[in-house]
């Protein structure tokens, strides 16, 4: 079969690969009808990660059952799924806790597995044309059979559950501030959710003018292009003071501002400091405040900056931090703690989080799509590979 495959930094090939056999009485075999390329995908395709050639990436996944093994039982061929990025047991400690972003059963160097992710697994990713499912009955969600909100339906195997789970870490409420750093499809879908739980103010910040569009149209937010702005100045001074909540939708390539000395690209290595949105946060949240963390930080980075402190080490404003009494919460997301329910959100018409979506394309134009996406493009927000 035909999939999307990493042979280095900056480099991705659509090779035929080995199609997926069940490896257990649990497993199913899917084949794949969407699939999306996802912001954190870039950590790997830029060579800031260990992912090892010739794995396929994607971990954004949805389509049809083709074939289940012998113990699964509540599913069948036929059946339509999206699959959580967690491969999740069911059963361990942490998956019964509802944690399953930290199955301990996860054949993984970190606890958890996903799916074509580095550190999480030896699991082949989707973006495929077919794809294994481990733990079937466990992990899969079934949805209406047909074609009818297929963009909606494939932002639940990540970015609308962790854009929701930013805001549950930092426990936003309905009447509540928010800032949201990072304006990708996670952060977007955390301003969307701040939205939906009927937030009072919705802060966003990024530089790329199309996201920040999209911020203000569907999710009511103020934006802020941290090109232009210091939003630790200008968001305390729009707002009255500073708000309530914020989340971190970047992660450790976070870039400072810049504002006297922009950069040749879209992004530039020069600019990175993994310790930026973490210190802006606490520069634009109250005191007593909370945050919540859904940017990926990596422990091991084998191309860092060589201005960079060693991975996973951060500059943090500790003492700012701790004389402000800020709580912040960390982590993947366990997205079967809320897929059930932003799927029937978006099935009663609650929710459309598919307005992020830029691109529809086969897989033969991934390669191209994922060097567009890398580049911070205008108007390249979403892109969905149809197999």
């Amino acid at each position: 079969m035909d999939a999307t495959v990493y042979r280095g930094p900056h480099e991705m090939e659509v090779e035929e690969i080995e199609e997926p056999e069940l490896e257990g009485p649990n497993d199913a075999i899917l084949d794949i009808t969407t699939t999306a390329i996802c912001g954190s995908d870039l950590h790997m395709y830029e060579g800031r990660t260990t992912i090892d050639e010739g794995r396929a990436f994607g971990h954004e996944i949805m389509g049809i059952i083709e074939e289940v093994g012998e113990g699964v039982e509540s599913l069948e061929p036929g059946d339509r799924v999206v699959l959580p990025f967690n491969i999740a047991c069911g059963y361990c400690r942490n998956c019964v806790d509802n944690y399953t972003a930290f199955c301990l059963n996860a054949d993984s160097e970190t606890p958890g597995g996903v799916y074509g992710y580095a550190m999480m697994g030896p699991y082949q990713g989707g973006q495929a044309e077919k794809v294994r499912v481990p733990h079937a009955d466990f992990n899969a969600l079934k949805l209406p059979d047909g074609d009818e909100h297929e963009d909606d339906f494939v932002m639940l195997a990540d970015v609308f559950p962790t854009g929701w789970h930013g805001t549950e870490l930092a426990d936003l409420e309905a009447g509540e501030s928010v800032v949201v750093y990072g304006g990708g499809p996670v952060g977007l879908m955390a301003a969307y959710s701040a939205k939906l739980k009927g937030a009072s103010d919705i802060y966003l910040v990024d530089r790329v003018e199309s996201r920040l569009e999209l911020a203000e149209e569907h999710c009511d937010a103020t934006t802020v292009n941290f090109e232009e702005e210091d939003p630790t100045e200008v968001i305390p001074e729009q707002h009255g003071g500073k708000v309530d909540k914020g989340v971190d939708a970047v992660g450790y390539q976070a870039i400072d501002g810049g504002r006297h000395s922009h950069g040749d690209g879209a992004y530039d290595k020069s600019r990175e400091d993994p310790s930026q949105v973490i210190n802006d946060l606490i520069g634009t949240v109250r005191a007593t405040g909370k945050v919540g963390i859904v940017g990926v930080y990596f422990s091991s980075d084998p191309n860092p900056p060589e201005h960079v402190d060693e991975p996973g080490e951060l500059r943090v404003d500790f003492g700012k931090l701790f004389e402000s009494g800020l709580r912040i919460g960390t982590g993947q997301c366990d997205v079967k703690r809320y897929d059930r329910r932003l799927r029937d959100m978006i099935i009663e018409g609650r929710a459309e989080p598919s307005f992020i979506v830029s691109h529809r394309v086969g897989l033969d134009e991934a390669p191209e799509m994922y060097e567009r996406f890398d580049e911070r493009e205008e108007g390249v927000t979403k892109v969905l590979l149809k197999p």
